[in-house]
């Protein structure tokens, strides 16, 4: 039996594993690669016989795990595609609205080429795949439930767990018959944090022979809930209140938005908002992403179920909330120069509404950007969170004038010590641990806090690499 780590080694985007013995082939994850160099990486990407794969399994839906799936079809995978039902739905969102974003930016690109000018990128004139494309891959999705065993083929079974990160996100256990014996594999997917709003906590796992988890914040901690919101209510105020500017906040059309809605919708319930702030919801996908929460609402936690149904009931919450349609909606959203808050995607800041909102509020020094997420290395919204003074958006410099805030408590992931209280909760070590989906000095942190703490056999894996497993 063997793995091959075509994606998320050493990085945290593209996450994608191929998986083989004597029976079966089958990908878990199937990612774009986000940042910097990320158009060639996802281009050259899947450069096997996809065609020879059995099934593909899905761990939640976010494009860095999911984003290359109709490439996948398109290069001839015709077989099913297994994942939850909330990511079935979600996917039907993301993919076709992934598609649409490379079909505008491969249609910009030959406008520049017909002008004239020079592209950094010569091929990206044509989009990696199409909104067809995108829409055909939709067909061989297979929902399934948590904790339901299911068979994907005759000599594999698979268990979805409830990974707490967003709606629908799983923990895969699979369980695999090679050479005679059966062998248990665990992909934890990305772990939420514990007592995260929302979302439940990740569900623990007893044991796994060969396990691969998640690194994204191995290297830190997260400041405690309390300290978190008080740094936020703290943003919040002295941008609206006392400099009377807007608050822009990039964040993932799917998760983020929605934890972000019931974060202020609760400050504001509890008097912690000095003056009443307008939120726009400017993404489409958001809005969408928001009704497939409202209907999967039973899978989150109790509060947040109560929130939803508020949502749900004509929008009866403590803020107005506004959600846009067009993008005419979107640019009156200019006109407004102080006391909204403007929640729009990418949450790194490297494509849709978001970047439209920063060319017209990063200048202003009453503003703030205040980054709830991640940000990878090469993206748009690393480089503000590493203090740039002027960035580049849409062939202008923009000076960045806005305060920056980062408030990282915030985030979907699991910290350094939460991520280490799931894997105490294993009963015995596994034969191998491989740590992915981390920066490479994070990642390898992270490999050696789990061999000096818990003893275990733990590497970082080399991209590409194909790794035997006895």
């Amino acid at each position: 039996m063997n793995i091959t780590f075509l994606g998320a080694a050493g990085e945290v985007t593209g996450s994608c594993f191929l998986v083989e013995n004597e029976h079966v082939r089958f990908l878990v994850d199937c990612g774009m690669f986000q940042g910097l160099g990320s158009a060639d990486k996802n281009r050259d990407a899947l450069n096997f016989d996809v065609s020879g794969l059995d099934f593909t399994l899905l761990t939640h839906a976010h494009i860095d795990h999911s984003g290359l799936l109709p490439l996948l079809v398109a290069k001839g995978f015709d077989g099913p595609i297994f994942t939850t039902r909330a990511s079935c739905d979600l996917l039907e969102v993301m993919l076709l609205d992934s598609a649409h974003i490379q079909e505008k930016d491969a249609e910009w690109a030959r406008e520049r080429k017909r002008r004239g000018e020079t592209l950094r990128d010569p091929d990206s004139v044509e989009p990696i795949y199409t909104v067809a494309e995108a829409r055909h891959s939709l067909r061989q999705l297979h929902g399934v439930g948590y904790d339901v065993e299911v068979r994907p083929h005759p000599a594999v079974k698979v268990r979805f767990r409830d990974a707490g990160h967003i709606l629908g996100s799983a923990i895969l256990e699979v369980w695999l018959e090679t050479e005679g014996t059966t062998r248990k594999l665990v992909f934890s997917g990305d772990l939420g944090q514990p007592g995260h709003p929302l979302m439940n906590d990740p569900a623990p796992v007893e044991h796994a022979d060969y396990l691969i988890v998640e690194s994204t914040y191995g290297n830190r901690l997260h400041k405690p809930l309390r300290e978190t919101t008080e740094e936020l209510v703290d943003a919040i105020n002295d941008t609206l209140a006392q400099r009377r500017g807007n608050i822009l906040i990039p964040a993932f059309a799917v998760g983020r938005t929605q934890d972000m809605l019931f974060i202020l919708s609760d400050l504001a319930a509890d008097g912690r908002l000095i003056s009443k702030p307008r939120i726009f919801v400017d993404s489409p996908m958001a809005k969408a992403a928001t009704e497939i929460t409202l209907r999967h609402h039973r899978l989150l936690d109790e509060e947040a179920r109560h929130f939803m149904q508020d949502l749900r009931a004509n929008h009866r919450t403590p803020l107005p909330i506004t959600f846009t349609e067009t993008v005419d909606d979107s640019k009156a959203i200019n006109r407004v120069s102080g006391g909204a808050i403007i929640i729009a995607a990418s949450g790194m800041c490297d494509a849709g509404r978001i970047k439209h909102h920063l060319r017209n509020n990063l200048a202003r020094d009453e503003n703030s950007v205040i980054f709830v997420g991640f940000q990878a290395q090469g993206t748009l919204g690393r480089r503000l969170v590493d203090g740039a003074k002027e960035v580049r958006l849409f062939g202008e410099d923009v000076p960045v004038r806005a305060r920056i805030y980062t408030i990282g408590g915030l985030s979907a992931h699991a910290d350094q010590a939460a991520l280490m209280d799931w894997l105490s909760r294993f009963s015995r070590p596994p034969r191998q641990c491989f740590v992915v989906h981390g920066e490479a000095e994070t990642a390898q942190l992270f490999t050696d806090k789990i061999r000096a703490d818990l003893g275990w056999d733990a590497q970082t894996p080399q991209a590409g690499k194909r790794y035997a497993l006895a």
